[in-house]
């Protein structure tokens, strides 16, 4: 983990241990239970920045939807 990485509003997890894991099913119930927007704004630049997957970024995505729509 960088020394710099903070905590998100939706949990204790940084980014980078949100996304880490390497198991898909693992990733998207991670990013299922992120309940803000900022913070999935700050998974996005995160994954933009270091792997840049496109299904984590269409699941990324798919919960901003999600939040919006509530």
């Amino acid at each position: 983990m960088t020394e710099h990485a903070e905590p998100t509003k939706s949990s204790e997890l940084t980014p980078e241990q949100r996304l880490l894991p390497t198991n898909t099913h693992v990733l998207r119930s991670s990013i299922v239970t992120i309940d803000d927007t900022e913070t999935l704004r700050e998974y996005v630049a995160y994954e933009n920045t270091h792997q840049n997957r496109e299904p984590v970024l269409r699941w990324i995505s798919q919960q901003a939807a999600e939040l919006r729509s509530k």
